[in-house]
């Protein structure tokens, strides 16, 4: 389906024929929603799965102007609007996880659990430039120079080997991904910040890393886990997307967490 919100044409998949609480995906940067079909199939008899595209991603519109995180995250609290959904369980996997912060911190009131896996609580000075070389060189060779370093960073090479037709699906979404979107994305995430601001969460977090993830070093997803009260942190034997490398370790980690609230 498609709805406008905040000038953006925007593509999403609402589930709710469980009637269940409603359960919300978030994908990676270069990614699009059908990166969880798998965990949707899974949840969508217990609860209301919604699933998107974030702007510039997908079926998704690009943007028009720069925007951050705050932008990102109110394009949620407007698809929430759109679809009914008052409050959520979020689940974010890397730039998701991102949106997932930034909106639980600027929503707090619809969100009820949050999920964060592979992410950063914000971009070191340090590695802002490399996020302006990427958008650049997006925008003048494609996204087909990135291909093959994005796919040794978010899978690991045995699971590139056992699993090549699920790898080759995520590379096509990669490939297909607007160039400006991706770029646009970049720079947003080399602005990104909220690591003042965790303290304030008050919201049940699991947290996941994957154990040869390079991008975002376990380390990283850790020390967030560590600013949020309560929150639990949790290791899977995969690379930067270990929700799909680990779907069935996951899967249940994630049923257990949301069990747990019930």
């Amino acid at each position: 389906m498609q709805v406008t919100v905040n000038g953006i044409d925007t593509h999403y998949v609402f589930d709710d024929r469980s009637g269940g609480p409603a359960l919300a995906f978030i994908h990676q940067l270069g990614g699009d929603l059908g990166v969880w079909d798998t965990l949707a199939g899974h949840f969508r008899h217990r609860h209301s799965v919604l699933r998107y595209d974030v702007r510039g991603h997908g079926a998704s519109a690009v943007a028009s102007e720069p925007f951050g995180f705050a932008d990102l995250a109110a394009d949620l609290d407007a698809l929430f609007d759109a679809t009914g959904i008052e409050h959520a369980h979020l689940v974010g996997m890397s730039m998701g996880g991102m949106i997932a912060q930034q909106f639980a911190l600027d929503y707090p009131e619809r969100v009820t659990t949050l999920t964060l896996c592979d992410t950063a609580s914000h971009t070191p000075p340090q590695a802002r430039e490399t996020w302006n070389e990427r958008a650049a060189t997006v925008r003048s060779e494609g996204l087909g120079t990135l291909v093959d370093a994005t796919m040794a960073r978010w899978f690991t090479a045995d699971f590139r080997r056992t699993h090549a037709p699920t790898v080759q699906r995520i590379c096509d979404v990669l490939l297909r991904t607007p160039s400006e979107g991706y770029a646009m994305a970049c720079e947003a995430l080399r602005d990104f910040d909220v690591e003042n601001r965790l303290a304030q969460l008050r919201v049940p977090t699991l947290a996941v890393a994957g154990r040869h993830d390079s991008g975002t070093p376990m380390a990283v997803t850790q020390a967030l886990a560590k600013e949020v009260e309560g929150s639990h942190f949790v290791v899977l034997d995969a690379a930067h997307l270990a929700p799909v490398e680990e779907s069935h370790r996951f899967t249940a980690l994630l049923e257990t967490f949301l069990k747990q609230l019930v």
